[in-house]
């Protein structure tokens, strides 16, 4: 593949400052509907890199395939932290930069310098047990999934055996903030209220802010509690393995499971349901689903529409040649899946038509620096997207597929709807009243989930409650 690729040269290289190419925004209208279209005039006039403005701040977008796993590969050469910024730290990033605030909480998918690797080493400690499928953490975590899955779906029927329902906001944005709630340990349903400020500020409104204060001093309370009595809890592994982070540096790492795990993984559900009922025209995806490769299903859809559509920014190291132009040290260098993902000398590898999808894609990255969360994220999609079409005998998009309405933002991209028929499918006799506990693996504890009369008390339901309602 590489040597198709080809190498990118020096021939005709730009040697030209990225503040004085005068880089085109990025974040236009055009972007917000089809980015794709954004994508290849960027690379039609550019190439494999372009300058773009983020929102008032210039920097590069790497579009080329090649050109990405460079990038991502080279954490020497392109390292992430902020430090390494240098307009930042001549003062030329202006302080109210809407991005800002987002980068500025330095966590592990942000953070570089000697400290990363030992916190990267502790996430992965903290996380292996819930990924290694094998362990019982894994086994309780997938348990509550589908427990969770089967409560938002029995709320959705309560509207009536067959209706309309929005499986984005009453189904794939919930489930993994409930899985998220579970993973920190939250003592009952105290999480839902989290939860509900965790999407105020994805969806960064005009109430974000108090939404992000109240968040942060939320997880503040919660990894002081850890600290004090910890439980078989994703913090408590992580304070265990990591010793001396701050209670600061705790909820910060918190922040960043709650929200990049919540987002990443409702938009790779929606998107996968789409193409599941869709189609997409040549019955591939169908038939991946019902020979039962879920996972094959989303990687497919992660090729075509990655929720993640462009990294946090990394800095060169020092002056780089990339595509057609020289990357000054310390300029920011934004990677993006989506254009790399659409580059015709990647594109134009992958079969469109194979239920057997490229596992090359970027969706979580490449190199060391990739998602340490994957597995995890991969299991409670796979596991949502499977009890949807168990659950439901009949789903169809209730608009065309092409006038579904989409959110984009610098960093994701997913749908702000998903309207669908749907047709409960009969329950067995014995399974009428859905458990609120699923029977727990050979060897396992069952696994603790908030009581069902809390639950009805809190935020989160009230709200879900309300869509069925108004729906009605």
């Amino acid at each position: 593949m590489e040597s198709e690729l080809g190498g990118n040269g020096s021939v005709g290289v730009d040697s030209t400052r990225l503040e004085e190419l005068s880089p085109q925004p990025l974040l236009t209208r055009d972007y917000e509907t089809r980015p794709s279209l954004v994508y290849e005039r960027l690379r039609q006039r550019h190439g494999p890199v372009a300058p773009v403005d983020l929102l008032g701040v210039p920097a590069w977008l790497v579009l080329g395939y090649r050109e990405a796993l460079q990038v991502l590969q080279d954490d020497d050469g392109w390292p992430k932290g902020l430090e390494n910024w240098r307009a930042r730290s001549d003062g030329e990033v202006p302080a109210d930069w809407p991005l800002g605030p987002s980068l500025e909480v330095n966590h592990v998918l942000i953070q570089g310098g000697p400290g990363y690797g030992e916190l990267r080493t502790a996430w992965d400690a903290a996380l292996k047990p819930f990924q290694d499928p094998a362990h019982p953490q894994a086994k309780r975590l997938k348990a509550a999934v589908t427990a969770y899955a089967d409560e938002l779906i029995t709320l959705v029927g309560q509207g009536g055996g067959t209706g309309v329902a929005d499986l984005s906001a009453q189904f794939s944005r919930p489930l993994p903030l409930m899985v998220a709630s579970h993973l920190l340990g939250f003592p009952g349903s105290q999480g839902d209220d989290a939860l509900m400020d965790m999407w105020r500020v994805l969806d960064a409104g005009p109430d974000a802010e108090p939404a992000l204060e109240r968040l942060l001093a939320t997880l503040a309370e919660l990894a002081a509690a850890k600290l004090k009595e910890p439980g078989d809890d994703f913090p408590s592994q992580l304070l265990a393995a990591h010793p001396g982070l701050s209670l600061d540096e705790l909820a910060r790492e918190l922040f960043m499971l709650l929200g990049m795990t919540s987002d990443h993984v409702g938009i790779l559900m929606s998107n996968t349901v789409v193409e599941v009922i869709s189609g997409d025209g040549d019955g591939g995806v169908r038939a991946s689903l019902s020979a039962g490769m879920i996972r094959e299903t989303m990687n497919r859809v992660v090729m075509r529409k990655p929720p993640l559509v462009n990294f946090v920014p990394r800095f060169a190291a020092e002056d780089t040649e990339l595509g057609k132009y020289t990357i000054r040290a310390g300029d920011p260098v934004w990677v993006s899946s989506a254009a790399a993902h659409a580059d015709p000398l990647f594109a134009d590898h992958v079969a469109p038509g194979s239920a057997i999808s490229t596992r090359a894609h970027l969706s979580w990255g490449a190199g060391r620096r990739q998602c340490p969360a994957r597995e995890l994220a991969s299991t409670v999609a796979a596991v949502g997207v499977g009890r949807l079409f168990e659950r439901f005998s009949h789903l169809d998009l209730a608009l065309p597929a092409d006038q579904l309405p989409w959110r984009s933002s610098p960093f994701m991209r997913g749908l702000r709807s998903l309207p669908v028929r749907y047709e409960l499918a009969p329950v067995p006799e014995r399974a009428a009243v859905p458990k609120a506990t699923p029977e727990p693996a050979p060897g396992t504890a069952d696994p603790v989930l908030p009581d069902r009369s809390a639950r009805q008390r809190s935020s989160l339901w009230r709200y879900l409650t309300g869509l069925i309602r108004s729906g009605r």
